[in-house]
């Protein structure tokens, strides 16, 4: 099966939405998405697997796969993704990530394999000529898409200390992103949400900020004036 629009999703979306009890509101965007939601094996890890071994993670670890089994969520295996060719990407991409900073002589680690593996399915979605969005919140992996040059000093201000980059990054910025945010706005524009009322956007974005949504304050402000 040829993939023409997808949305490839990072954990932190899925577990933010977990958190706040919002994972029907998925289900119901996925019915009108005209492509598939893909999640990389290494979310899994993160999202279901590790999680279902801690008492404190085991509802929402379930819960979210719910998801996998109504196919609400798909796999890249699926549509005859070479999951070797992914594999080897995502561990290419980790690396040259985690290489590029350098504090007190030391790598800095800036990213997962979870993060990596979903940029790597979107480089070689897109290769296919698919339309692909990602859903991340983190706001690291954001800006290596996003603002890469705005990193060394993100990251020098987060340690007190000196960053250096001694290494360049691949080219990362023909790629889409959307954060939970964007998507719980998505859907409530659409009347998935089941909420009603003036507040009830604006309740679902800080809800959605609060549970690790990369989002501003201005943003914020901008989307409820949309």
């Amino acid at each position: 099966m040829i993939i023409k629009k997808a949305l490839i999703f990072d954990s932190g979306p899925l577990i933010n939405f977990s958190i706040n009890g919002l994972l029907h509101v998925l289900e119901k965007l996925k019915q009108s998405f005209p492509g598939p939601f893909l999640i990389t094996n290494e979310v899994k890890l993160e999202i279901y697997d590790h999680p279902l071994t801690i008492r404190q993670f085991e509802l929402g670890a379930m819960r979210i796969n719910k998801l996998i089994e109504n196919k609400t969520l798909q796999f890249p295996q699926e549509f005859n993704i070479d999951i070797q060719k992914l594999r080897q990407s995502t561990v290419k991409l980790t690396d040259e990530a985690n290489y590029v900073f350098r504090a007190d002589n030391e790598h800095i680690k800036i990213v997962s394999d979870a993060e990596m593996s979903c940029i790597a399915l979107a480089q070689i979605l897109k290769s296919q000529n698919a339309q692909v969005m990602l859903a991340i919140d983190e706001r690291t992996a954001r800006m290596l898409i996003e603002k890469p040059e705005n990193l060394q000093k993100l990251l020098s201000q987060h340690l007190h200390r000196e960053v250096r980059q001694v290494s360049k990054l691949s080219n990362m910025q023909n790629l889409q992103c959307i954060r939970s945010s964007e998507l719980i706005y998505v859907a409530h524009k659409k009347g998935l949400t089941n909420l009603e009322g003036k507040k009830a956007l604006e309740a679902l974005i800080y809800a959605t900020k609060f549970k690790g949504s990369s989002i501003s304050w201005d943003e914020i402000e901008i989307l409820k004036r949309l």
